[in-house]
């Protein structure tokens, strides 16, 4: 196996040459990262060529990389009981609407999109990145015309990241509701949301209002095996 996918790499790099920013190898599983220029031209050899013939798009997800590295959960001192090891409001998504942080810039690309491909005739599998130039405004072209299971996932990407997928034939939201605002895969968007819905007796329909729910972090207890449980457990064969 480690042979065949040695061999594989060979011949995408081979194919791709310059056109390849990455190729990483992690459990068996190829990684290609590309730029958003080259996406669409390497996309459709890896389709159209026999030697590939990735014939299925199985999946394609967005990914927000503006908290990527920043940690906010506070693990050295855990208590062997209760909640104690609460977290700080540090982070984006984990804060009160009169407490916004700022967006901290970002010199790498913010977001980018991972593409799942399958050759059946190749039994052989490959993952795609390209990064969004535009942190402002993301975008990248669509996919459609090369496999049509595209279509979806793409307005997925959208709906939940705000990625835009250029020349793609139907671009609107898929999962949240029509007057939804924001993006809320998005690490800055609030984990409580912008609005909730209800229905009003009076006026006899679902209306819209301000969020009433308080931000709240609840960590659970974490088992760890050292001397504090030791000593508990040897308390209680003593008593």
């Amino acid at each position: 196996m480690e042979d065949r996918i040695r061999q594989f790499c060979t011949d995408l790099q081979r194919a791709f040459t310059s056109r390849l920013q990455a190729l990483d190898i992690g459990r068996g599983e190829i990684t290609l990262t590309v730029s958003a220029q080259d996406l669409t031209g390497v996309m459709s050899q890896l389709h159209d060529t026999s030697g590939f013939g990735f014939e299925q798009l199985v999946d394609l997800s967005g990914i927000d990389y503006l908290e990527f590295g920043v940690g906010e959960w506070n693990t050295e001192s855990a208590t062997s009981s209760g909640f104690s090891r609460g977290a700080q409001k540090a982070s984006f998504g984990r804060f009160t609407f009169e407490d916004i942080p700022p967006a901290r810039a970002l010199e790498e690309p913010r977001f980018a999109v991972v593409y799942h491909l399958l050759s059946v005739s190749g039994n052989q599998r490959l993952r795609i990145k390209a990064f969004c130039e535009d942190n402002t405004l993301p975008m990248l072209p669509s996919m459609c015309d090369i496999w049509s299971s595209a279509n979806w996932y793409e307005r997925e990407a959208f709906d939940l990241y705000g990625i835009i997928f250029e020349g793609h034939p139907d671009l609107r939201r898929l999962l949240t509701d029509y007057g939804f605002t924001g993006y809320p895969f998005r690490k800055d968007f609030p984990l409580v949301g912008h609005v909730e819905v209800r229905y009003d007796p009076q006026q006899k329909r679902v209306i819209y209002q301000p969020v009433s729910i308080e931000p709240r972090i609840s960590v659970p207890k974490v088992i760890r095996d050292d001397y504090r449980f030791e000593s508990a457990e040897q308390e209680e064969d003593d008593a």
